[in-house]
């Protein structure tokens, strides 16, 4: 169970910029009133001393994570980044949950999709429900109330 004292732990791709896909995921994780998570992304450090020492921070940021969230959108701007943060998700045996562009706007890369455990839309209850379902194993079948009015 998800609680304030045991909040799942997410990593969310980056390219040490926290641009406006970056900052949407947390708009939509804050606007459901039930779940607590903390982040493990911080695309503000970036560590100097090149590619190497950029891939061990990033390593230091996934490693303690139940899920990481890949943007689709930053794949185009760097591929080789979200490569490398999909590929040691997977060797750390983290789920990544893979958010298509904003919008839908754009292709999707087939790696990216072939390593995603889901690939989701944009939605607030898509995201939470696929956290919730790869980080906690939690079912989360709910029900939409359609109501009709019958003139």
């Amino acid at each position: 169970m998800i609680s304030q004292q045991d909040p799942v732990r997410i990593f969310v791709s980056h390219l040490w910029a926290a641009d406006d896909d970056y900052l949407r995921v947390f708009e939509f994780l804050e606007s459901s009133p039930q779940f607590y998570y903390k982040n493990f992304s911080k695309p503000d450090v970036r560590p100097s001393g090149g590619k190497e020492a950029e891939r061990e921070e990033l390593r230091k940021q996934i490693a303690p994570v139940e899920a990481v969230i890949l943007l689709a959108s930053h794949f185009r701007r760097g591929p080789d980044a979200v490569e490398f943060q999909a590929h040691y998700a997977k060797a750390a045996e983290k789920p990544i949950v893979l958010l298509v562009s904003f919008g839908g706007t754009g292709v999707l890369s087939p790696k990216l999709q072939g390593l995603a455990d889901e690939t989701i839309d944009w939605s607030e209850r898509a995201l939470i429900d696929a956290l919730r379902r790869h980080a906690r194993h939690e079912e989360t079948a709910r029900w939409d109330t359609i109501e009709f009015k019958l003139d």
